[in-house]
């Protein structure tokens, strides 16, 4: 690595969570990291706060030169919260999958996006460094499709292209995803902790140790039932990306765990084969999650790609 390519940056910057005016709504965000490094956004995933990208992760990803924003999707955390659209019920499923008949939505990820490159806009941001989890990596997708010039690389972790092919989920986490929202702060504490032994599949002392303590801060955070439902029907009316997913210019990488119960490995898999050039990373006993034993080999896949495609930018 040429030295004088990667000015010395201060990793412990960090500026506290801000709203952001976007795309006629509010989102709030974060950064980790120096304001001259390359910048990052971080997309989460289904029904889940920006701090599901863990501090100390995004504190790791900072300290490889990068700047790190991680931001609260709509609907969800301290971002705007939208109306309309019922809780997703058994009947439309079923003619969602064997009658093809689409789910009506508020809104679109086509929309979220708009959000996304609406935060871009409001830091200044003429193109970032895109890494989206689970339904992250579907917008991420989207803003690689629709924004090719606001990306500078793309990772896709533990997504999908919404092919309907792909295998469903297992039964544990699909019951996982359409149970009932909890009515109590012990209940939901509990779901919490099921909730991630299901998604993460075996034992992870390290996470488990910690989950109380982030369910505690997602909740003190705001939850926000309703609009997890209109995330789901979001996925659900946008179709499939595959066809589209041929123009995609950007460097890609696609990270997958082996044991994803939610996100089946085919999905990461068909996500890869959609994309000219991508990079597949399986991560052997990864499930829908991204456990602390995981990170340095998650971490440097991000990183080296990163790099390597702004390195190439450059030349």
């Amino acid at each position: 690595m040429n030295p004088s390519a990667n000015p010395p940056v201060n990793p412990s910057a960090h500026q506290p969570p801000q709203l952001a005016p976007v795309n006629g709504i509010e989102l709030c965000y974060e950064i980790f990291g120096d304001a001259s490094a390359e910048p990052m956004l971080l997309i989460m995933g289904l029904g889940a706060q920006m701090i599901h990208w863990d501090d100390e992760f995004c504190r790791q990803l900072a300290a490889r030169g990068f700047r790190v924003i991680r931001f609260d999707n709509r609907d969800i955390g301290k971002s705007s919260k939208l109306t309309g659209g019922k809780r997703l019920g058994a009947l439309e499923l079923l003619k969602l999958r064997f009658l093809k008949i689409p789910v009506a939505a508020p809104y679109r990820l086509h929309d979220m996006a708009q959000d996304a490159v609406g935060l871009m806009d409001a830091l200044g941001i003429a193109s970032a460094h895109l890494v989206g989890a689970s339904m992250g990596g579907m917008i991420a997708q989207e803003v690689a499709i629709t924004f090719p010039r606001r990306v500078r690389s793309l990772t896709s972790i533990m997504s999908t292209t919404g092919n309907p092919k792909i295998p469903p989920a297992t039964r544990e986490a699909t019951a996982v995803l359409m149970a009932p929202p909890p009515t109590t702060k012990e209940e939901y504490f509990t779901r919490f902790v099921q909730t991630w032994k299901i998604l993460r599949v075996g034992s992870f002392p390290e996470d488990e140790a910690l989950d109380r303590s982030r369910a505690e801060r997602t909740y003190e955070r705001g939850l926000n039932p309703a609009g997890v439902a209109r995330q789901l029907r979001a996925i659900l009316a946008s179709g499939s990306r595959k066809e589209r997913l041929a123009s995609v210019t950007a460097p890609t990488l696609v990270i997958h765990g082996t044991v994803d119960p939610l996100v089946r490995p085919e999905g990461g898999q068909d996500t890869a084969a959609s994309i000219p050039g991508a990079k597949l990373l399986m991560i052997e006993g990864m499930g829908h999650a991204l456990p602390i034993p995981m990170w340095p080999e998650i971490i440097d896949a991000i990183d080296q790609h990163a790099h390597a495609a702004a390195a190439k930018a450059r030349h």
